[in-house]
């Protein structure tokens, strides 16, 4: 049967890993994920119990060779863009050209609450994201530029350093709503496919908007968007629901317990991977044929359960 893809993307993997009690912890774990053939190591980045993420990236980069750095993601509130920009292009030309930029509008309710900043509605946030996004694209070029916009200014700016990765570091937007994804479907090198998080916080919302149906609807809007760039856009996934094991059954029905849904929904779920790991990698590559998702990462505690599937999957 031919694929549904017609330019089906290699799989790669990453790991999304927050805290080290460490240096020692923390760049052993950065080791590990390369020897294991992970891709990329990311950190989110809240004002919860987590390590700052440019220090914790760089050393990661410093201890390997060619594993991938980068936050899932940065939340452009929480930096004027232009010291973002410094900071993006320093640790890509530190890194030898292993950045990639995640960056986001913001979510997390409780970070603009205990820092005093103002939670904005989505619609301000996605409006200063976005402006946020095009001043740290144009700084990324080294030309002298200006700004103008309804949230930043920027006059006859030079920025410097300039990234390795030329014109720009890979841009990795996630949405889980129509505005963000069509967002991201037309400026993004990589498309993440997030469940919805306009609340500020995971809930029962959450959870639904993680089933088959509702990331087929997010994909197929996507594409639509995109149109001819789409082939040259990656599709990723954060698979928050990983248990890996020797009986499916038992990882499956656990889950559907502790969130109160049915089975099947978190079997097809693209955001669970259970079982052992020829299962994991089967429907790995299932679920790529459905909607194409070639960049799957997982959390940091399953850097060494993990290794078997990209094992089976080396090269695929």
């Amino acid at each position: 049967m031919a694929s549904k893809h017609a330019n089906i993307r290699p799989f790669r993997f990453g790991i999304q890993a927050s805290k080290a009690s460490s240096q020692k912890e923390w760049t052993e774990l950065a080791k590990t994920a390369e020897s294991h053939g992970f891709s990329s190591l990311t950190m989110p980045d809240h004002f919860t119990d987590q390590l700052a993420p440019v220090p914790a990236l760089m050393a990661a980069a410093n201890a390997t060779k060619n594993l991938r750095i980068g936050a899932l993601v940065w939340d452009n509130d929480y930096k004027h863009p232009v010291v973002l920009a410094k900071e993006l292009a320093t640790l890509d030309l530190l890194s030898d050209g292993r950045l990639e930029i995640g960056i986001g509008a913001g979510w997390m309710a409780t970070d603009y609450v205990q820092s005093g900043m103002q939670y904005d509605k989505p619609g301000v946030r996605i409006d200063r994201f976005l402006e946020g996004l095009e001043i740290i694209k144009r700084a990324m070029t080294g030309e002298k530029f200006s700004f103008s916009g309804k949230h930043y200014t920027i006059t006859d700016y030079t920025a410097t350093p300039l990234p390795v990765q030329k014109p720009c570091p890979p841009i990795l937007i996630g949405g889980g709503g129509p505005r963000v994804l069509k967002l991201a479907a037309q400026l993004a090198d990589i498309v993440g496919i997030n469940p919805s998080l306009k609340d500020g916080v995971v809930n029962a919302d959450t959870i639904s908007e993680m089933s088959a149906e509702a990331v087929t609807e997010k994909v197929d809007l996507v594409k639509q968007t995109a149109g001819s760039r789409m082939s040259n856009i990656e599709l990723n996934i954060r698979t928050f629901l990983v248990n890996i094991r020797d009986s499916a059954e038992e990882a499956i029905s656990g889950t559907a317990n502790m969130f109160k849904v049915a089975p099947e929904m978190i079997a097809n779920s693209p955001f669970a991977l259970m079982g052992p790991p020829a299962k994991i990698a089967e429907d790995l590559l299932a679920r790529r044929e459905r909607w194409g998702f070639s960049y799957v990462i997982v959390g940091g505690e399953d850097v060494n359960s993990f290794a078997p599937v990209i094992k089976i999957l080396a090269g695929k």
